[in-house]
């Protein structure tokens, strides 16, 4: 099986690269700048054609939230007309896509996890981005799987685990979000049931395209996944702190995130045959990652 993936410098494709390696049956190709970049739709089909792959993970986004909100042009040009792009190179080279998309196409308003038919509404332009993304791939390639996850972190790149180890070796006390709530995911969890989308897309017959959720295993806030990550480094011996929880509107950022992300993920269980781990467990062994490379 041979699989391009688009972004290779990101933490999706940095954590597929760690577990397609441990796969003597899985070859992948990481497409980036300048070779393929989806601000410049022109580069995307013939670096996508010279891979000979059997599929297209696009996992290249624009996923600066904050920065979009004064940046939409940059943020749809990637986020919309690159991935819409990907997927009509994958198409024209008879290939399925996989696009990852987010839990912020939700406004987060409702009660329950969301599931892949409930009704979206995004209150960033960055949601509203990846939505348009999610469209945008639907049209142009009939094979294809939009992938939402939520709350991403992993050993590498910038994410909020990394963020609050690096502040508890700075302060004692963290003032951390309470009343947003989601599924931290880690990025190796994603990886791991996006191989097996993968695995499943390419049986011959396969025709269960369209939308499915694929995220970490319970949910807690922010404030809750910053306690549980300080309280486990600080037993590992790392940097700990106190995590003051604090309403979100103490917390005041230049986009607007959903109240409620969490994802229900039954469906891919049921077709891919894959279930995350508990967020908690995830979550530990990313963390003791972390401080055995520090």
């Amino acid at each position: 099986m041979r699989i391009a993936v688009t972004g290779r410098h990101g933490q999706l494709a940095l954590s597929l690269q760690e577990r397609a390696a441990a796969d003597a049956g899985i070859t992948l190709i990481c497409l980036g700048r300048p070779d393929l970049d989806l601000s410049r739709p022109g580069t995307i089909a013939p670096a996508l054609a010279a891979c000979q792959a059997d599929l297209v993970i696009n996992a290249a986004a624009y996923t600066a939230v904050d920065a979009a909100e004064s940046d939409a042009e940059a943020a749809f040009a990637v986020n919309a007309t690159g991935a819409g792009a990907v997927a009509s190179a994958a198409a024209g080279l008879g290939l399925p896509v996989i696009q990852i998309s987010t839990d912020y196409v939700f406004d987060g308003s409702a009660g329950a996890p969301y599931c892949e038919t409930a009704p979206t509404n995004p209150v960033s332009v960055y949601g509203a981005s990846k939505l348009a993304g999610e469209a945008a791939v639907a049209a142009a390639n009939p094979r294809h799987l939009i992938i939402r996850t939520a709350w991403v972190y992993s050993p590498f790149g910038a994410n909020f685990v990394k963020t609050m180890l690096r502040l508890a070796g700075e302060r004692d006390t963290l003032r951390v979000v309470d009343d947003q709530i989601g599924n931290p995911t880690s990025a190796l969890d994603l990886a791991d049931g996006m191989l097996a989308a993968a695995r499943t897309v390419l049986q011959p017959g396969f025709d269960r395209w369209g939308v499915y959720n694929i995220a970490g295993s319970g949910s807690t806030s922010w404030a809750g996944f910053a306690a549980h990550v300080l309280a486990e480094s600080g037993r590992a011996g790392g940097p700990s702190a106190r995590v003051e929880p604090i309403p979100g509107s103490d917390y005041v950022t230049a986009a607007t995130r959903p109240s409620n992300s969490r994802l229900d993920c039954a469906r891919a269980e049921t077709i891919f045959g894959y279930r995350a781990p508990d967020w908690r467990q995830s979550s530990a062994e990313v963390v003791r990652r972390l401080l055995t490379k520090v």
